[in-house]
């Protein structure tokens, strides 16, 4: 994409460079999101050893990126996003070197490593505060759907170069050598993140005129309760999106209309790309409506789309309402980024999005405790959509009414 209309020459130099680290990033997770689980079995983990070790990567991960980006502004935005490069190279590492259960216990819960192919670690509420500085107010949302589409075609080209890399590879080499490809190349990725990171200007870093007050509290001090109001409906909405994470979905699929998975798994590869582009009319939406109201009122019909999918009688029509619901579903997500940006100070960005982030994460991390319960049963899976849906709405609700009022704190952002 062309990045002419975002700002001066030297504010692109760095955008430029801010979009590559979000390709290189995503594409790593996604390669090694194919190999991860693979690997642990293969070198003698037990499903209950590789199930604590994926768990306490979320753990790890969480406290690590809520540690890291409430101290952003005041360590240096360029040096935490070092630090998360850093952390992926010594996870890779260890990964490598032993099959030593504790000291992988310990390279995941230190270490930034992706079992899903999702964002982890410090990088994404650093970047969007790095580029939430470097842009105008106005272009915000448009640059943020942008900067979500780069990650959702790196994730998706990340798992289909690995698949391709694992299967030639194996013959020439073992097993698990071909897997130990690719745990190094996620490291030296790590690598060229950090190389890229160097190369950041100080138009990054929040200004000197707007030094981190003292006395805050997590990185914050005017915005307090408004990211604790916005924090604990973000974890409500991914609570919500918990019970739909994709794997679960296609296992519905798979139950209630005997689905082949690979036709699935193609056809998630495809919504996931639609809904990616579908986010860019987000910031059009925006411009005439305002943020609040293009969050709610494009993600509203997505979820009663989503209570929808279990009463369709074919597995055409569940599919249909599934992609119709894809290409509408994510323009919440660089309005949600833009009005977290816009609402709190300069110097509060990269804590209110580490804090909203962690909110995310374990709002979702609670809901998949409860989703074994209704997936064991083909009489009880649909219901899984109807939680989902309703919990969705009810965010919906909560988040206009509590926030139609607060406008942002910049001109020119409605």
């Amino acid at each position: 994409m062309s990045l002419k209309g975002f700002g001066a020459a030297a504010s692109r130099r760095d955008l430029q460079r801010l979009f590559l680290t979000k390709g290189l990033r995503m594409f790593a997770y996604g390669f090694l999101s194919i190999a991860l689980v693979l690997y642990l079995v293969q070198i003698g983990l037990g499903d209950v050893e590789v199930g604590l070790l994926l768990a306490l990567t979320l753990v790890g991960d969480t406290v690590i990126s809520l540690f890291l980006t409430t101290r952003a502004d005041r360590f240096g935005r360029r040096n935490t996003l070092l630090v998360g490069a850093g952390l992926m190279l010594f996870a890779s590492v260890l990964f490598v070197l032993t099959n030593n259960f504790f000291i992988l216990l310990i390279a995941a819960i230190i270490g930034v490593i992706s079992p899903s192919g999702n964002e982890v670690g410090p990088f994404l509420s650093v970047e969007q505060a790095a580029l939430s500085q470097i842009v105008p107010a106005k272009e915000r949302t448009r640059l943020f759907a942008w900067y979500n589409l780069v990650g959702s075609l790196a994730t998706a080209s990340g798992a289909l170069v690995a698949g391709l890399v694992i299967q030639g590879l194996q013959g020439p080499i073992s097993v698990t050598g071909s897997y130990q490809v690719i745990i190094i190349c996620y490291g030296v990725l790590g690598v060229l993140l950090a190389l890229v990171f160097l190369t950041l200007s100080r138009a990054v870093e929040l200004p000197e005129h707007e030094a981190v007050k003292p006395g805050t509290r997590f990185g914050l001090y005017r915005s307090k309760k408004t990211v604790a109001k916005l924090a604990a409906l973000f974890s409500l909405d991914a609570f919500g999106g918990g019970f739909i994470v994709q794997s679960v979905m296609a296992y519905f699929f798979v139950v209630e209309f005997h689905a082949d998975p690979a036709v699935l798994g193609t056809i998630f590869f495809a919504a996931n790309i639609l809904a990616g582009f579908s986010a860019l009319l987000a910031a059009r939406i925006a411009n005439r409506i305002g943020l609040i109201r293009t969050m709610v009122y494009t993600h509203l019909p997505s979820n009663l789309l989503l209570i929808a999918i279990p009463f369709m009688p074919t597995f055409e029509l569940a599919l249909l309402l599934l992609l119709i619901r894809f290409s509408i579903s994510q323009m919440d997500v660089p309005t949600r980024q833009a009005y977290v940006c816009a609402v709190v100070q300069p110097d509060e960005r990269s804590a209110a999005n580490g804090i909203t982030g962690v909110a995310r994460t374990i709002g979702q991390s609670i809901a998949l405790v409860f989703v074994g319960f209704l997936i064991g049963s083909a009489s009880t899976i649909g219901y899984i959509f109807v939680i989902a849906g309703g919990i969705k709405v009810l965010y919906d609700f909560l988040m206009y009414f509590s926030f139609r009022s607060v406008k942002p704190l910049e001109d020119g952002v409605k």
